[in-house]
């Protein structure tokens, strides 16, 4: 026999995930030029649903709101668990997630400036053994290239109107992943004042940059089986989960329903975040040596 008023209360979840579907159903059509046209434009409906501006629309639009993929998976663990407990889950994990994806893209624009920087070098060297002046050779390389960053304005005034380049390089290179912007001031001074040739200095460089860039490739290959060793670790209670809910056991109902349930949900969960945290350490000292 079941309390007055249960029924609704098992229904929330359900309640929930609609009005979040709906929600974020109503924000994509909102934010989507596309989809107002087609509703305009009835005759091209079936072209602006499916054509490639449309699917670049959603991409772009999913690439940047990937972090809100934990509310539907939270709000279907809610009904499967008849609890709020995953909706709660949920909204914890929106904000972690989008700062591990925001580390990862700063990560990834970080050595795509590195790559560029590496390219510039190269640029300017067959520049100058073209027969081009440095000022030149660096204003053509800078063009084709784009590594100087927020600072490109500045060192490419310097380049064209004879100014201190070698500072509006050291300053650039403040910037993330251009590191390799201050060995190239370094050279760019040494050949001023001490008449070294300057093609010489930035191809070895341009070497000693890709060295670099190569280690660290090799480096990340390496520690790619130790990550795959703590994700397969990490994702072995949920195949327990999953393998608990195939034999009928029903173990969501038991961590959401009951004191020692929750008990041992809160205690792996804390062990299962200090274990994903101390990995991430032991690998970030490792790259950062």
């Amino acid at each position: 026999m079941t309390a007055p008023g249960s029924d609704a209360l098992m229904h929330v979840p359900a309640w929930v995930m609609a009005g979040c579907a709906g929600v974020a159903g109503g924000v994509a059509l909102a934010r989507d030029p596309g989809a107002r046209r087609a509703r305009l434009s009835p005759a091209r409906r079936r072209e602006v649903r499916w054509g490639p501006a449309a699917r670049a629309t959603a991409r772009t639009f999913l690439e940047g709101r990937r972090e809100w993929l934990c509310a539907p998976v939270a709000a279907l663990l809610a009904v499967l668990g008849e609890s709020v407990l995953p909706l709660l889950a949920g909204a914890v994990a929106v904000p972690l997630v989008r700062r591990w994806l925001g580390r990862r893209a700063r990560r990834s624009e970080c050595e795509k400036a590195a790559q560029a920087v590496t390219g510039l070098c190269g640029a300017v060297v067959g520049e100058l053994r073209a027969g081009r002046e440095p000022g030149q050779a660096l204003l053509a390389a800078a063009r084709n290239t784009g590594a100087l960053g927020a600072a490109e304005s500045a060192v490419l005034a310097a380049a064209r109107f004879g100014g201190d380049v070698p500072g509006a390089l050291r300053q650039a290179s403040e910037g993330p992943g251009l590191d390799g912007l201050a060995g190239m001031a370094a050279c760019w001074r040494v050949a001023v004042n001490g008449g070294a040739g300057l093609a010489a200095g930035l191809a070895r460089l341009e070497c000693a940059l890709r060295g670099e860039r190569r280690r660290r490739e090799e480096l990340r290959a390496q520690l790619t089986g130790a990550w795959s060793t703590v994700v397969v670790l990490a994702l072995l209670p949920v195949v327990g989960l999953a393998l608990g809910a195939a034999l009928g056991a029903d173990p969501l109902r038991v961590l959401l329903h009951s004191p020692g349930g929750l008990a041992c949900l809160v205690t792996g969960c804390l062990l299962e975040s200090a274990g994903l945290f101390w990995a991430s350490r032991i690998v970030r000292a490792v790259e950062a040596a």
